[in-house]
């Protein structure tokens, strides 16, 4: 699979985005030197799908495959790509607080410490549904990781659309998430004008 080797807080700052997102507490001390060309139209709605690619952690083509899915949808192309996006289990797992990043949580599912619905699940960009219930394994529970990981994830906050049951490393999905749940920073409008050309 590829990999991209470009430290993270480097991206942030190149696409004006603040770590915290991606569940990384440290800040840049460098300022980003912007030149003062103006940016085209194409160049911001790259911008945005690289942003959303990155705090995702998906490649090209399964994020145009997502695009495709969300333009099928019944509802509106963007807010469907996004809701798409946040079903993806390695995020649900970030944001259940079970993983410090979502790269953290995309380990997790491929070493197969993660459960659906008491199956076990390591393909990280399985989209859950409404009703499931995500648990880790009882084997894992125990281990030093989790609780290095809850340490650090007790005070974070839960969407709405999700429950979590922090002492069990279990939560379930009460129903799926509209865009307005998504406190993502993209706008994805831009990234429909992009795919629609």
């Amino acid at each position: 699979m590829a990999v991209n080797k470009t430290p993270v807080l480097k991206r942030c700052r190149s696409l004006g985005l603040d770590p915290v997102y991606l569940g990384i507490d440290k800040k840049s001390k460098r300022e980003l030197k912007r030149s003062s060309r103006k940016v085209s139209e194409y160049g911001l709605q790259l911008r945005e799908k690289q942003k959303a690619k990155f705090i995702y952690g998906v490649l090209e083509k399964p994020f145009r495959n997502y695009y495709k899915k969300a333009d099928q949808m019944p509802g509106m192309t963007g807010p469907n790509l996004m809701i798409l996006l946040e079903r993806r289990l390695d995020n649900v797992i970030f944001r259940l607080g079970f993983a410090r990043t979502r790269n953290e949580a995309r380990q997790i599912v491929d070493h197969k410490h993660v459960l659906v619905n008491g199956k076990c699940v390591n393909i990280p960009s399985y989209l859950i549904k409404a009703g499931d219930v995500i648990e880790i394994k009882e084997k894992c529970k125990s281990s030093q990781r989790y609780k290095d990981i809850l340490e650090v994830t007790g005070g974070r906050l839960v969407p709405e659309w999700l429950e979590a049951d922090q002492e069990a490393l279990r939560g379930t999905v009460k129903e799926l998430p509209n865009r307005d749940a998504i406190d993502v920073p993209v706008n994805e409008v831009l990234i429909v004008e992009l795919y629609s050309k």
